[in-house]
């Protein structure tokens, strides 16, 4: 508890995009937020069960990251991957079909909210295990290598991902073998209820990756700008075939680790200082401010998201359980099926 993060300052300089693609991302930071409130209240409903992972606070880097992809890229993501899965392009609908446990979901009710998959937008998964989405990335990134694609694969984690094996030799192979591959450490600066200087002897996750002989930057998460343009530059030094690319982006989420967290070990005026920093807050007043943005286009883009959550949870509501007899369908291959 006597561990202090204070919240950054506020973004300077001017958003350097058009009104269109502004108010793009805008819209899918609102969208992300409502359904992420929306989820906690049927969690508290019993409506979804399980483990429940909340990306409030943290909209700004994958909506920042995945708008500098190209719809054709790889993308996998952690057990905080709602947004990945909705701003890469998977129906509402769907996504609340999975977390209620219906067939109607990306998985057929099978996965749930942590195991969130799509193949037709290229979101292989949602991963339960910390850290357990690097080395899946490392190959499909080998895959596009050998295969001559343009592909890039990013690979969300977070800061306590840092201290796994996995991390590490993932690493090692993509420097070595120069794989496409985005490393996007979504450094929320707490490992569940462990804060960064708690699990990490040396802080600078950054030092940690460039001891791999890998390019390496710093972006402020909160700001979708920061991340947006510095994933943008990324992607360029990976398209040219010089190999992996580290990014840390230093953001916050605003909720516990899982609707399960108590979240005993932040100090509530820290939480208070990181919200007033919040990526929602700072970016509409940006928009405001240089005439981009009026309040009546800030509602409609509210409400537009809002109507959006209501219409998914009314498709997961009507949605059916898989039948019991079905239950062990996808478990075992048939025996013809094996050679």
């Amino acid at each position: 508890m006597d561990i202090d993060h204070p919240a950054p300052p506020p973004p300077a300089g001017p958003v350097p995009y058009d009104k269109a693609f502004s108010l793009v991302l805008l819209r899918d930071m609102l969208r992300i937020r409502r359904i992420e409130e929306k989820c906690a209240e049927l969690y508290g409903a019993g409506k979804i069960r399980g483990f429940l992972h909340l990306y409030i606070g943290e909209e700004a880097v994958c909506v920042g990251v995945l708008h500098a992809l190209a719809p054709d890229d790889n993308v996998v993501a952690t057990y905080r991957e709602h947004g990945h899965a909705l701003v890469r392009g998977m129906d509402m609908g769907v996504l609340m079909a999975e977390m209620y446990g219906k067939r109607e979901g990306c998985a057929r009710g099978r996965g749930g909210s942590m195991h969130l998959f799509d193949r037709a937008t290229r979101l292989f998964g949602g991963n339960a295990i910390v850290g357990g989405g690097l080395p899946l990335a490392a190959g499909l990134a080998l895959a596009e290598k050998m295969q001559g694609t343009q592909r890039v694969t990013a690979c969300f984690f977070g800061d306590g991902a840092i201290a796994e094996g996995a991390f590490h030799e993932s690493m090692n192979l993509a420097a070595l073998w120069k794989l496409p591959l985005l490393f996007c450490c979504e450094n929320n600066l707490y490992a569940m209820g462990t804060a960064l200087e708690r699990h990490e002897s040396q802080t600078d996750l950054c030092a940690k990756a460039a001891s791999y002989k890998m390019p390496t930057a710093s972006a402020d998460g909160m700001d979708v700008v920061a991340v947006c343009e510095a994933t943008r530059d990324a992607v360029a030094q990976v398209k040219r075939g010089n190999g992996p690319v580290f990014l840390e982006f230093r953001t916050y989420r605003f909720r516990a680790h899982s609707m399960y967290d108590p979240d005993l070990y932040r100090q509530a005026a820290e939480v208070e200082a990181w919200k007033q920093r919040g990526p929602l807050h700072t970016f509409t007043a940006r928009l405001k401010a240089e005439g981009k943005l009026t309040e009546d286009e800030f509602l409609a883009l509210d409400a537009e998201a809002q109507a959006e959550v209501d219409k998914a949870e009314a498709f997961a509501e009507a949605g059916s359980l898989e039948a019991v007899e079905d239950l062990l369908k996808d478990v075992y291959s048939p025996a013809g099926d094996v050679p």
